[in-house]
């Protein structure tokens, strides 16, 4: 059975820290599916629609790593993409109360899902998404945690 991780997050914008545990979660699974969740309640900084063209681009050339929109729970799409995992990075002890809380529920909502902490890489474990948009808010270059250039979207960035 081919093993499927889905690797759910808002991406706004989408980090170093995030490319490093998607490329790293591939050598673990067969299919990895980068999924930008779409959560209504949020205004987001880079408009969704133009963070999964970059994101698509990003793994172009990496046939195991597809890179989709959903919407709802994330348990329930992992149903219907046919994920069994759960992949997720881990910065520090925050990140993990955090993201055990959110792996119980999910493991609520989808009995097989089984969640996979990957400890983000030490040189990476500063970076944030909010970090990022807070810099580039007030003029600050944040090339050097994304891997694209916040040039191509800046027109559009609130």
């Amino acid at each position: 059975m081919k093993r499927i991780a889905l690797f759910p997050g808002s991406f706004d914008p989408f980090t170093n820290g995030h490319y490093d545990v998607v490329m790293r979660g591939a050598k673990l699974f067969d299919e990895v599916i980068v999924g930008i969740g779409n959560n209504s309640s949020k205004q987001r900084y880079i408009p969704v629609d133009k963070m999964l063209d970059i994101m698509t681009r990003i793994f172009e050339n990496e046939p195991t790593i597809k890179v989709q929109m959903f919407t709802g729970l994330t348990a329930e799409y992992a149903r219907e993409v046919g994920a069994q995992f759960l992949l997720r990075g881990l910065r520090n002890t925050t990140d993990f109360e955090y993201e055990n809380t959110i792996a119980q529920a999910n493991r609520h909502v989808n009995h097989d899902l089984e969640s996979v902490f990957l400890i983000t890489s030490p040189h990476l474990a500063a970076i944030s998404s909010s970090i990022i948009r807070e810099i580039h808010r007030f003029g600050g270059n944040v090339d050097e945690f994304i891997p694209f250039q916040f040039s191509e979207i800046a027109d559009i960035v609130g």
